[in-house]
Parts: structure tokens; C-alpha cells; sequence
């Protein structure tokens, strides 16, 4: 049986035009191990572990730059998070990808390994922790697991010199990185937004606008859903409440759980998912949800009743990044792909295949050539009030991560 088989058409479609980003990982692992694909893995903490031994701008200095030698790049992603052509003799390729070996002569390992955060962290956090390589030359994780890494020196610096098109195109937003001031480790493959969505027919016409309407809103009871990512679901909630998600206390966060939980008891919340509350929405069983916007691009295509809305309070912005582990050999070929991804017609390219929020300038222009609906979609490329609404999730320390995750698992029941 097809992995999509089963599915209603405006869902199965949008599942195959991209299950992207880093924020769909507990959508991801569900739907692939329904078809017999997922690795499994245990969420390991970084706590006790010391930093890797690194040297002057977070070079290893026991570790020789194999790139003007060995032509390759390892790349681990997440499933279905780049363009492929789905039919005619070319299926299963990836142009962009494709693009960059043959512009470079680098050839390029891509691996869709990345199923999970924490699950790719335990995979990998040995062989950091030990000083050894893991493999992998380049890794794609999301805003928070990427910060993980730098705070514990196990990231290379990136050299701007080999990025010209990275630094002159990445878009201002994105360069104050809470988890990366000033971008010297990472560089976002794409921006996420955690977004309040809902299908207009089964909310009878009503617009749902804020998380406190998701929490307690009676004509909505038992129609809810919120995402299993804490920190979307709870940055949104706090930013509900007034709470700045960039700067909550202990208490804020208590207070937040306690708000879910009330709608727990009620029987307010119908449940918790990655994105297969996409299913549910398109059939109108879930009213309305904490959403990613990506996702609700994607299902609109085909379903005119899914609307989206960006509460006043700002929604939860993100996104999944690219960096060099340490001890990796060949940062120079790395470099090298981040910088081709940073030209304004392939960034379009790879954005009017994943729908996500695409970080560089000039890509708006370009996906005017290739599809002038997806260039004037403000989920793709934000406007200027959706840029003023955009919130981040501060970041954590290591026993606020583990007090954090740990409160929201007993909440949602995982």
C-alpha cells in the first residue's frame, strides 16, 4: 500500500508537495513509521557533557580542511525538506541540489536522517562529546537544537568569505539570532511560524483570531488542537496571555501550562499533534489549532474553507538552520553549499517547493517567475505586519530545558 493511500485528496496532496521543517518532526516520525521507515531513538539531555576542544573562532585545530582535496559534502536533513521532481524521467531528483555539484564538481551524500531533534541529537552527541567526527559536514535542526550545539562548542565558526551570497542576501530579521548573534555558526535553510488556523465551515463562518478563543471558547469545545513542539504551543500561549516569549520568567511558563491544562480538563482540547492535525482541519473535525503556516499554504491549495490569522499578540516565529559540526572535514564545501542556497533564484526555487518563510532577499523577485501567487503569499514571504508580529522563543539553559520539556510532556501525556 502507497503511504498516502487513504488519505482525503486535499491532504494526500499537500503531504506530497512537502512534509517539511524542522517543527513537523513528530508528523514525520508517526506517518513514516506507518509505513514501516522510522528509526527509532531515545531524547538524550546535554547536561554534564563538556564542550568539545576548539580552538581560535571554533576551529579544531587537530582537524585538516579536506575540502580543496575530497570534493564531497555530507548533508543531513530532514525527510522531503528540499525540491524533487515528482514524475517523468527525472522523478526523485533534486534540481537545486543537482545544481550545486554541477556549478562546484561537489559531490553532494544527502541524507533525510533527521527525523526528530532530540532523536538526531542522541544519535550524534556521542561522537561530539568524545572530540570525533560524526560524519556529517552539514546538519539542518531547528533554531533551539542548533543553539544546543554552539553553547557547547560543537559547531564550527563559518568563514564569511567563502559565503558572499549568504551574508550580502540573508534578510536582516534573521540575522539577530538569539541563539547565534550575529550568524557565525548557522544560517537558516528556512524561517517557521506558528500561526492560529482554522476551517471556516465547521467554525460556522465564525473567525477564530486568538489562543485564548482556542482555550476557551465553548463553540469550539472538543474541536481544538495544539502542536506537540513546546515551544510553539507554549510560545504562542504565553504570548496570548501578554507574556513575551522572548523573555518569560519561570512563573509566566507555569501560568501558561496552567491556562492549557484548564482547557485540558474541560475537554476543551481534542488533542496534541505534530502536523496530522492537517487531516482533521481539512475534514473540519478539528475547528481550529495552533498551526505551522507552511502546512496551512499547502492545505489551502485545495481547500478553500482553511484560513489562518496572526493574533495580535504576535505569533511564534523560528527556523531550521544549517551548521558544521565540529571536528567535520570538509567546512570549506559546506560553506560552499550554504552560499549557493543564498542566491535569490535558487532560494526561490527551493521556496515554491516547501512553502516555508524564505530568509533571502531578492527571492521574492525571483519566485515572481515561477509562481506570482506563492511570491505574493505573506506565509512565504512576510509582509510588514506579519514581520512586526513575528516572536522568538528565548532560549534556554539546560535545567530550564529539562524543567520545561518535562512539565509540557506531563501535560500533553507523552
Amino acid at each position: 500500500m502507497e503511504l498516502f493511500d487513504g488519505m482525503p485528496a486535499p491532504v494526500r496532496k499537500a503531504w506530497q508537495r512537502s512534509l517539511t521543517t524542522g517543527r513537523a518532526a513528530m508528523t514525520r516520525r508517526r506517518l513514516l513509521r506507518a509505513g514501516g521507515l522510522a528509526v527509532g531513538g531515545a531524547a538524550l539531555t546535554a547536561c554534564g557533557i563538556p564542550p568539545a576542544q576548539t580552538g581560535t573562532g571554533g576551529e579544531d585545530p587537530r582537524v585538516k580542511d579536506l575540502s580543496a582535496k575530497e570534493r564531497t559534502l555530507t548533508f543531513s536533513n530532514w525527510p522531503l525538506y528540499v525540491d524533487v521532481v515528482e514524475s517523468g524521467k527525472n522523478k526523485g531528483k533534486r534540481p537545486t541540489l543537482m545544481a550545486f555539484e554541477k556549478r562546484t564538481g561537489i559531490k553532494v551524500r544527502y541524507s533525510e536522517d533527521v527525523n526528530d531533534n532530540n532523536e538526531f541529537y542522541s544519535k550524534i552527541k556521542p561522537q561530539l562529546a568524545a572530540g570525533h567526527d560524526t560524519g556529517r559536514d552539514l546538519v539542518c535542526l531547528s533554531d533551539w537544537m542548533a543553539g544546543r550545539l554552539i553553547r557547547h562548542g560543537w559547531a564550527q565558526r563559518l568563514d564569511p568569505a567563502n559565503m558572499t551570497n549568504a551574508v550580502t542576501n540573508l534578510e536582516n530579521r534573521f540575522r539577530a539570532a538569539p541563539h547565534d548573534p550575529g550568524r557565525q555558526y548557522s544560517y537558516p535553510w528556512a524561517g517557521t511560524a506558528a500561526v492560529v488556523a482554522y476551517n471556516i465551515k465547521a467554525t460556522g463562518g465564525r473567525k477564530v483570531t486568538s489562543t485564548e478563543q482556542l482555550l476557551t471558547d465553548p463553540k469550539l469545545k472538543g474541536r481544538v488542537s495544539l502542536l506537540t513542539e513546546m515551544h510553539d504551543t507554549m510560545g504562542l500561549i504565553m504570548l496570548g496571555m501578554g507574556v513575551d516569549s522572548a523573555s518569560f520568567t519561570d512563573d509566566d511558563f507555569d501560568a501558561a501550562v496552567d491556562a492549557v491544562q484548564r482547557a485540558v480538563d474541560r475537554k476543551q482540547i481534542r488533542s496534541f499533534t505534530g502536523n496530522d492535525y492537517m487531516d482533521g482541519l481539512n475534514r473540519g473535525d478539528i475547528a481550529a489549532c495552533v498551526a505551522w503556516a507552511g502546512d496551512i499554504v499547502q492545505l489551502g491549495f485545495d481547500n478553500p474553507n482553511i484560513r489562518f490569522h496572526l493574533p495580535d499578540t504576535g505569533y511564534l516565529f523560528g527556523t531550521d538552520d544549517m551548521l558544521v559540526p565540529a571536528r567535520a572535514k570538509h567546512r570549506a564545501n559546506a560553506e560552499a553549499f550554504i552560499d549557493h542556497y543564498y542566491q535569490p533564484k535558487v532560494a526561490a526555487e527551493l521556496a515554491a517547493w516547501v512553502n516555508y518563510i524564505c530568509p533571502v532577499t531578492g527571492a521574492r523577485e525571483a519566485m515572481a517567475d515561477i509562481d506570482e501567487e506563492l511570491a505574493d503569499n505573506p506565509l512565504i514571504f512576510p509582509d510588514e505586519d506579519m514581520i512586526k508580529k513575528g516572536r522568538v522563543f528565548r532560549p534556554l539553559s539546560e535545567k530550564e530545558e529539562e524543567r520545561y520539556e518535562g512539565q509540557f510532556a506531563r501535560l500533553i501525556g507523552a
